[in-house]
């Protein structure tokens, strides 16, 4: 795991070139197939596996599952995850539609 706060898209020395990912990168993507397994919050797990707070940790997700070698690397979580943040999305839209 990484020490410190990474910019978004910043790679690391542990990069696998045949894979284009980090290896902070394979960890949140494995953290993300079985974070139910943690015991507590995910947010305690994520502040205690990667040293970051929940919103940076949400900021460096989103911004790897919009990345080709993250969906070539795991494409059915990908998906997952890009089918959850899109309902997301169009809810809170609805949401302020609403309130229109």
């Amino acid at each position: 795991m990484l020490d410190g706060p990474d910019a978004v898209g910043d790679r690391t020395a542990q990069e696998d070139p045949a894979s284009g990912l980090s290896e902070r990168d394979r960890e949140i993507l494995a953290f993300e197939r079985q974070w139910w397994k943690y015991s507590g919050a995910k947010e305690q797990a994520v502040r205690e596996l990667f040293d970051m707070s929940a919103t940076r940790y949400y900021q460096v997700l989103n911004a790897l599952i919009d990345s080709p070698a993250a969906l070539a690397h795991d494409p059915m979580l990908v998906k997952r995850l890009r089918r959850m943040r899109s309902t997301r999305q169009r809810a809170r839209t609805a949401r302020r539609l609403e309130g229109l």
